[in-house]
């Protein structure tokens, strides 16, 4: 791995990652677009999108932190390690325990700001699953980022949050609405 932190060759190793990036971002922003017509008909779920989205970057975020702070220590082997299960065994158990706040949150403010168009069952059921899934995923995604960087002899601090947070929006975007398709 290169440990040439000077300001040229980040830009190098993180240009081409965030142009990439920028064009999944968009995708994302058409994918909402699509789903506008839904929003609409139950504001508590465009509550939903935002902190929904959020919360998978930050969960990616957090392990990719993890996982590079270990590489960094020598302490991360990729295959079948302790280090990688139990970072991602974490990952997915705060997701289990956020999102449903996430959900009770959610249509409690639609509930204060624009009245309660769906039942806290069906909102928790969305928030709960698209917050399992997205977890799962962006253990995936964190992953694959996170060995890719290490194959190409890039430095994870450089690109894997950028990719893992870009691509866990777009994620986020794609389950929520998969799932409202399936429960609402």
């Amino acid at each position: 791995m290169t440990t040439d932190w000077t300001v040229r060759a980040i830009t190098r190793a993180t240009l081409p990652v965030l142009l990439a990036l920028t064009l999944v971002e968009l995708l994302s922003g058409l994918v909402l677009g699509r789903f506008e017509a839904t929003l609409l008909q139950y504001p508590t779920l465009l509550v939903l999108v935002p902190v929904t989205i959020g919360t998978a970057g930050n969960l990616g975020s957090v392990l990719a932190s993890r996982l590079s702070s270990a590489f960094h220590l020598g302490t991360l082997e990729f295959g079948a390690d302790d280090t990688l299960f139990g970072n991602a065994l974490a990952t997915v158990l705060l997701a289990l325990t956020t999102f449903p706040l996430i959900g009770a949150g959610g249509w409690a403010l639609a509930g204060v700001t624009s009245g309660t168009d769906l039942p806290l069952s069906t909102v928790l059921v969305v928030a709960v699953s698209s917050g399992a899934a997205l977890a799962v995923l962006a253990v995936v995604v964190t992953f694959v980022a996170t060995y890719a960087a290490y194959r190409l002899e890039l430095d994870p601090d450089d690109v894997v949050i950028p990719v893992v947070t870009n691509t866990c929006d777009v994620l986020g975007v794609v389950v929520l609405f998969a799932v409202v398709q399936v429960v609402v």
